[in-house]
């Protein structure tokens, strides 16, 4: 699979690092300033049955890593533009890539809602809405600003996610991660040209980029919720994923905790949407992304032999 791919669909337990609204920004930057070690349960709740993980996450210096033994220790760094994933320590694969949109039309409004206790510790919980409808709770830390609790809703008010600290180390410094071996770097261009449309359901197109290899990604957010569309030369594999059939068509489909990831064929090649958006938002945004198409036999060979 091609090295972006690979990048991406490894961000199974990686919190969402969204461009937020206007109204998101002063609590979101507490949070990404501060310095901490932290374990995070992350539980959900889908249509294939509940998907949970716990993680280990370190924040300093405005870098982000996360990691979890349920996925073959791999850590997950961003921060400054760039990702980097690294397995058993050593780096695998990394890229670095420019600055988009900075922000999306404001699609939520925040609600104050309570002063509580989390952890032992003095915090503020605010209700996230979109088009009247609760879409989020969020629980930040007074002192340090650190978002310690998310839960997120679908639109009939079920909850769908929860990511809630276990635990929360404070520091002014954490120790900066050891470089691994160095591998090739992606260095992705910037697409001028698109036929994705630059809105869907409320979110809207940030960034897009296509590797040496032909892969080209896209990354969509409302504000909270964000996904990266991905087509690429050839099938992308997911073992695990289940058939699913919408009136777009049909689709590979597989939930990890806190993330949904589908794949299918296109008339061009094959597509991959991975993404934090709760179920009932996926129907829209993906009847607005290239329809599955079924090459045949044959040129599904010719693509795995010739790309």
């Amino acid at each position: 699979m091609r090295r972006l791919v690979i990048l991406v669909l490894g961000l199974v337990v990686l919190p969402a690092q969204a461009a937020f609204a206007a109204e998101l920004v002063d609590l979101m930057g507490g949070s990404r300033d501060a310095n901490y070690t932290a374990e995070q349960i992350i539980s959900c709740s889908t249509p294939d049955g509940v998907r949970d993980a716990v993680v280990r996450i370190t924040q300093s210096g405005g870098e982000l890593r996360v990691s979890s033994s349920l996925t073959d220790d791999v850590e997950v760094a961003v921060g400054a533009g760039t990702w980097s994933m690294k397995r058993g320590g050593e780096l695998v694969s990394e890229a670095s890539v420019g600055e988009g949109k900075s922000t999306v039309e404001p699609l939520y409004t925040v609600e104050e809602q309570q002063a509580v206790r989390f952890l032992g510790r003095a915090a503020m919980s605010y209700l996230l809405i979109r088009d009247g409808t609760p879409r989020a709770e969020l629980v930040f830390d007074d002192e340090t600003g650190v978002l310690v609790d998310a839960v997120t809703y679908s639109v009939d008010e079920e909850i769908y996610c929860e990511r809630r600290f276990v635990s929360l180390d404070v520091a002014s410094e954490v120790a900066a991660a050891q470089p691994g071996q160095a591998p090739d770097t992606v260095s992705p261009s910037v697409v001028t040209d698109s036929s994705l449309p630059e809105e869907v359901a409320g979110f809207e197109r940030l960034d897009q980029y296509e590797d040496q290899d032909g892969v080209r990604f896209s990354y969509y957010s409302d504000g909270f919720f964000s996904f990266a569309l991905f087509q690429t030369p050839t099938e992308i594999p997911i073992p695990g994923a289940t058939t699913v059939s919408l009136p777009s068509g049909a689709y590979q489909r597989l939930f990890t905790a806190g993330q949904v990831t589908y794949v299918w064929e296109t008339r061009d090649g094959a597509a991959a949407l991975v993404g934090d958006l709760p179920p009932d938002l996926h129907e829209a945004v993906l009847a607005a992304m290239p329809h599955p198409h079924d090459p045949g036999f044959f040129r599904r060979v010719w693509r795995s032999l010739f790309g």
